[in-house]
């Protein structure tokens, strides 16, 4: 996908101002609504506009959206980093489309100046690269609850730490408005302990440390999403895990006993007499912990010894000569 450069869509510095950015699409909506503009491309030229202005008008958005820097220039291809949103801290709690759900604007105009009466969008339209950082599937397609002050943020776990729960202390971005109209990203830090068995996408609530409430009310909470990281052996499924495990010929033909790595430590495996590469054994409960525990899928995978020396060839030939063995037999009509 393309990169946007909201800034210069907007035609404004990336140090301006909330008053600076708000003047600026008002003044380019004007133009360019296409229920009064007279300008060629109105249409794009406006949905493109919304966009913009639906980052940069967001504290939170436009923190985010300046993390990825300003060496990026409009057109060039883009993919967001793998830890996009992990540290920020934003407004509402998980779950559900972001706030109340947007709309074009209205076609009337103030006064007759053509300048959108709403300033609500129909995200929809937007484009990939805005779907790619603030759609539904990122941090941000968070629901904010009116009136509400819960917060919440997305922490990268190791697999490891997931299986065995961790005390961490953590440093989180929190986007403010300056009273001057800035944008500030101030950091905090919060304690969390992380409980052994953790999935992917949990949420672990911490009471009382999201917004801090006004005139001595209750506090929000926090909730940290939990984002477990790939990892090298195992692929995660829920609480099972699945790896796959080198085996030689030998073993799989004749059976063997042969040690496993496991996230609990290694253990000791029986491969039964004629296995083939594909098939999985279970070893019950040693996938991460819970009610009830996961599970560990071993893979199996034959791996040939190479033929890199004459007597290497010569065993491949003799196998060649006295095994009556086609790999291709179910392949004939």
């Amino acid at each position: 996908m393309e990169y946007r450069d909201y800034y210069q869509i907007l035609g404004v510095q990336r140090a301006a101002t909330a008053d600076e950015i708000k003047t600026a699409y008002r003044r380019l909506a004007r133009k360019y609504h296409p229920d009064v503009s007279k300008e060629p491309n109105a249409e794009a030229r406006f949905k493109e506009m919304q966009e913009a202005y639906e980052v940069l008008k967001d504290p939170e958005k436009r923190a985010a959206y300046d993390q990825l820097g300003s060496e990026w220039k409009s057109g060039q291809q883009f993919r967001p980093p793998p830890d996009w949103g992990s540290g920020f801290e934003f407004d509402g709690a998980p779950g559900g489309a972001r706030g109340a759900r947007h709309r074009r604007a209205s076609g009337r105009a103030r006064g007759g100046s053509g300048a959108a009466q709403e300033e609500v969008f129909e995200q929809e339209g937007f484009s990939d690269f805005f779907s790619s950082l603030f759609g539904g599937g990122s941090p941000f397609g968070a629901a904010a609850r009116h009136g509400g002050r819960d917060h919440h943020a997305r922490i990268d776990l190791e697999l490891e730490q997931a299986f065995r729960g961790a005390a961490s202390t953590l440093e989180l971005k929190r986007p403010e408005m300056k009273p001057d109209g800035t944008l500030e990203v101030r950091t905090h830090t919060v304690r969390v302990t992380i409980p052994p068995g953790v999935t992917d996408g949990q949420l672990i609530r911490l009471a009382g440390q999201g917004e801090p409430a006004a005139e001595g009310g209750r506090s929000g909470d926090l909730y940290l999403e939990a984002h477990i990281l790939p990892h090298r052996l195992y692929q995660l499924d829920g609480r099972d895990v699945t790896l796959t495990l080198p085996v030689a010929p030998w073993e799989a033909a004749l059976g063997a006993g042969v040690t496993v790595p496991t996230l609990g430590g290694p253990v000791e495996m029986q491969i039964p007499a004629g296995a083939q590469s594909g098939q999985k054994l279970r070893l019950r409960g040693r996938g991460l912990p819970g009610q009830p525990p996961g599970d560990e899928y071993v893979q199996l995978k034959v791996v040939l010894p190479p033929a890199n020396s004459a007597e290497a060839k010569a065993l491949y030939a003799e196998m060649r000569s006295k095994l009556d063995f086609n790999p291709r037999a179910d392949l004939k009509g």
